[in-house]
């Protein structure tokens, strides 16, 4: 199967995220990996939630609907490379595996104010 998605936010909604929840909406959101890699800097951040999105789109689910999967059950990491690549838990790898999807691709990209995430799934 061959599927895409697409995802673009606003980082000013992060950084309101950020000033109005802190360590709660990190906690929700992103894995201690990811938190790690980004820190407090919005623009990072707010393109890892654009591809969290994006690959929730692509297994044709929401996040955190009633049949969705969670934020932390889609990782966005760094390869070898260095390059953005994602890993899958829980209901999210199961829903890869369901739809025979072994591979996805990434794309992320962001400036001061958009994070844009464009993931292919094979």
């Amino acid at each position: 199967m061959l599927a895409t998605g697409i995802d673009l936010v606003q980082v000013r909604r992060i950084e309101e995220a950020l000033t109005q929840y802190g360590e709660r909406f990190l906690a929700r959101v992103f894995t201690l990996g990811e938190r790690a890699y980004c820190g407090t800097r919005a623009p990072q951040l707010a393109a890892r939630f654009a591809a969290k999105e994006a690959v929730s789109k692509a297994l044709g689910v929401g996040i955190q609907h009633r049949d969705g999967v969670g934020w932390r059950e889609i990782e966005i990491v760094a390869n070898a490379r260095g390059q953005p690549a994602i890993q899958l838990f829980g209901r999210a790898a199961a829903r890869a595996a369901e739809l025979g999807i072994a591979h996805f691709s990434i794309s992320l990209s962001h400036t001061r104010e958009h994070a844009i995430a464009m993931v292919v799934a094979e």
